[in-house]
């Protein structure tokens, strides 16, 4: 016998899950999240919190032109509604090139990111580097100057998500899901250890956990952990003014007063402890950017676990077979900037049974064909 029921059942509560509990409620929705840990207690509570739009033609290009205009809308509401603030800031992006073949690549995508995203992209040389912070390794050959991008914290933006979800009458659930109950090929309620959620609608967001459902849903859900790390820094010197990048690596001042800087792309399973191995590999990549960043002190070092899908792309959609049952992970090392478009579609296709966002690419069938 269920103990309670909801219009919708959200399991997982990361930045997926917590944004569609927020928008649901919007709709006039009343979900549950339920979360075997604490909201935003894994990857989108330590994600670094980039806000990029689209830096190459792909699949993804709506979504995150979306997200990047629900990002800039949750920035001027959420504060308002909760009191939280999420550390929102527009901040430019330099992508450095050392060698000609990353100045060739980078320069190729120049045209389309000035047409397709943001026109005032552009290629900066060794000596416009100069201007932006003498402290970038002189070596550098150049970069691409990318206004359009932002941070956020993570964690504060899934802590003022899910205080405003409660506030439209979502509500936190502790506990592990173990399978969803059925009646006729409709999805009628989420079966906990030693209770049950009754409910129309079921939203599994349940990031790297996800092949957890393979079993659930009789079809293949062929989700794995890549784990990613972070070092903290108290470096010397003025924080940095833009987002430095290079070969996947960043560096950016936060508001906290610290340089963040990462990441790692590991297959290692569930395995989420931080290594010194990661450390002096950042470490590394980052004396790259700034050779005098030398004296910077270690303040803290963190890892977590991103959900990637067997082909790269998001689970975004209606699960085949099952009435009620939506599927939104798969984001990789995009999870925040993506967090609230997807959250739009799952909302959409709940509330209206279509979206106006293209996500044929991302339909979780497209396993079970194979």
């Amino acid at each position: 016998m269920a103990s309670m029921s909801a219009d919708v059942v959200i399991v997982g509560g990361g930045i997926v899950g917590v944004a569609t509990a927020y928008l649901l409620g919007q709709a006039g929705l009343k979900s549950v999240i339920v979360e075997k840990d604490s909201v935003g207690s894994h990857a989108s509570g330590f994600a670094y919190g980039l806000l990029s739009r689209p830096r190459e033609p792909g699949p993804l290009v709506a979504l995150l032109e979306d997200a990047w205009r629900l990002h800039n809308e949750f920035a001027k509401t959420l504060p308002d509604e909760t009191g939280v603030n999420i550390e929102f800031q527009l901040k430019p992006s330099l992508v450095m090139a050392f060698t000609e073949e990353e100045a060739k690549l980078s320069k190729e995508k120049l045209p389309w990111l000035q047409r397709e995203v943001e026109p005032s992209t552009r290629w900066v040389d060794a000596d416009d580097i100069k201007t932006i912070d003498p402290r970038i390794n002189p070596e550098v050959i150049g970069g691409l100057y990318v206004e359009g991008s932002g941070e956020v914290e993570p964690y504060r933006l899934a802590l003022a998500l899910v205080q405003a979800a409660e506030k439209l009458g979502a509500t936190i659930r502790h506990g592990s899901v173990i399978g969803l109950r059925s009646e006729g090929g409709r999805v009628k309620g989420v079966v906990l250890e030693n209770d049950e959620i009754a409910c129309d609608n079921v939203v599994l967001a349940m990031g790297p956990w996800s092949g957890d459902a393979s079993a659930w849903l009789n079809m293949p859900v062929p989700v794995t952990p890549l784990k990613g790390q972070i070092i903290r820094l108290q470096a010397p010197g003025a924080p940095f003014q833009c987002a430095l990048n290079w070969s996947g690596n960043y560096a950016t001042s936060k508001p906290d007063g610290l340089l963040w800087a990462g990441t790692t792309e590991e297959e290692v399973g569930f395995n989420d402890t931080p290594t010194t191995e990661a450390r002096d590999k950042i470490m590394a990549s980052l004396l790259k950017m700034v050779p005098s960043l030398t004296e910077a002190r270690l303040a803290q070092h963190t890892a977590c676990l991103r959900p990637v899908s067997a082909d790269g792309l998001l689970l975004l959609g209606k699960v085949s077979g099952w009435e009620g049952v939506y599927q939104a992970t798969g984001t990789g090392r995009q999870g925040i900037m993506l967090g609230p478009s997807m959250a739009r579609v799952i909302t959409d296709l709940i509330t209206k049974g279509a979206t106006d966002l293209p996500i044929a690419d991302f339909d979780p069938a497209r396993f079970a064909a194979k």
